[in-house]
């Protein structure tokens, strides 16, 4: 038997709220957050000071003011500077928070489950939930990673769980080609469990052996190399080809995800491009955050200009603010985190595209059709 962290009081009585005539409630946003290239820069230099700590993992928290936890940069959204010097390795680990990495700067393997892959700057990686992982720097020089997770939202909840792995763990050997995801993993089997269907309105009555042998869906570690995706987007003004695109994990399905929880896209405008005149600007319920790669511009949240740079990483859109981003003819590459897949599986997905127009519940109803923001840059 453990101790609970927080130990149970048998004589506790819940309170009784009076909550009879409510009204309708309204996003509460925190507010836009911009961490400058030079902070960023300086979180690495203090984390890479000293020895390395006994698991190898260095890291530094960006961390919103209005974080009632102090850890987090968006609510339910933890954003971390990581780093590794050469010759350093982290101590395995599995945890069931799902991670996005985004390479900064040097190179590394990274080790999830039975694959393992080079990564280099600008490219992104996935860790799923409760895969054993190691992050390994295998250059010459500081590997820098940005980590996003959802562990905020799961400690608020009290679920967030992690352990660390014996020190001999070693991954397996991945192979060369694609991941094969018609190889089961599992087969759920409920033998003689019910299911009746009970209602006209398709409610069904099912044994609750359906609970606890869901069907899995495969979900491995997912590798966006930088230079491939870069080379599938927009590359001069007026060549046709996309300036947004998202990052895509199959396992996610119909919540469009890099993992469960984040959607991972991105914004490459080339040079010389045409900006755009200021306008109404669109919301949603999800947060997004917005790690500039190359460009300078601005952004306009709730009517305040943010201006960015090259390294800086911005909460652009807090929860239901209106918001508009503006890159000047120096173009713009971009990587944009949202926990978008999260709210479609909680079924709180809102989104406003016209701010005179309706209120979409996305994955409800049917969406933004025609949507190819941004939209094409050199047209009036």
């Amino acid at each position: 038997m453990t101790a609970l962290d927080h130990p149970v009081a048998l004589d506790a009585r819940a309170q009784i709220v009076d909550a009879s005539g409510e009204g309708p409630v309204r996003p509460t946003p925190w507010a836009p957050l911009r961490v400058t290239a030079a902070e960023i820069r300086a979180a690495i230099d203090q984390i890479s000071a000293g020895p390395a700590p006994v698991d190898g993992r260095r890291a530094a928290l960006l961390v919103h003011p209005e974080s009632t936890s102090g850890r987090s940069f968006a609510p339910g959204v933890e954003v971390a500077v990581e780093v590794l010097l050469p010759g350093e390795s982290t101590t395995p680990l599995r945890r069931n928070s799902s991670l996005v990495q985004i390479g900064v700067a040097g190179a590394g393997r990274v080790h999830v489950a039975d694959a393992a892959v080079e990564m280099v700057r600008n490219d992104v990686v996935t860790v799923p939930s409760m895969k054993p992982h190691r992050f390994v720097n295998t250059g010459d020089e500081p590997w820098i990673r940005l980590a996003y997770s959802n562990a905020p939202l799961l400690a608020h909840l009290g679920t967030l769980y992690s352990e660390v792995l014996p020190p001999d763990w070693t991954p397996g050997t991945v192979g060369d080609g694609p991941i094969d995801m018609d190889e089961p993993d599992a087969v759920a089997d409920r033998g003689s469990a019910p299911d009746h269907e009970v209602s006209p309105t398709g409610a069904r009555l099912r044994g609750y052996e359906y609970l606890v042998d869901i069907e899995p869906v495969p979900n491995r570690l997912r590798h966006w190399p930088y230079r491939t995706i870069s080379g599938l987007m927009s590359q001069s003004t007026g060549d046709g080809k996309r300036t947004i695109m998202a990052l895509y994990n199959p396992a996610t399905e119909r919540r469009q995800g890099a993992t469960g929880s984040f959607f991972v896209t991105l914004s490459q405008i080339p040079h010389g491009h045409r900006p755009r005149p200021e306008g109404p600007g669109h919301r949603h319920s999800s947060v997004a955050i917005n790690y500039h790669v190359e460009g300078v511009g601005y952004s306009v949240v709730d009517g305040q200009r943010i201006d960015f740079g090259p390294g800086d990483l911005l909460l652009s859109a807090p929860s239901w603010r209106e918001h508009a981003h503006y890159p000047s003819e120096t173009g713009l590459t971009v990587f944009t985190v949202q926990d978008h897949p999260q709210h479609i599986g909680l079924e709180s997905l809102i989104w406003q595209e016209d701010l005179t127009g309706p209120i979409l519940a996305l994955g409800l109803e049917r969406g933004q059709t025609g949507y190819v923001a941004p939209r094409n840059w050199d047209k009036p």
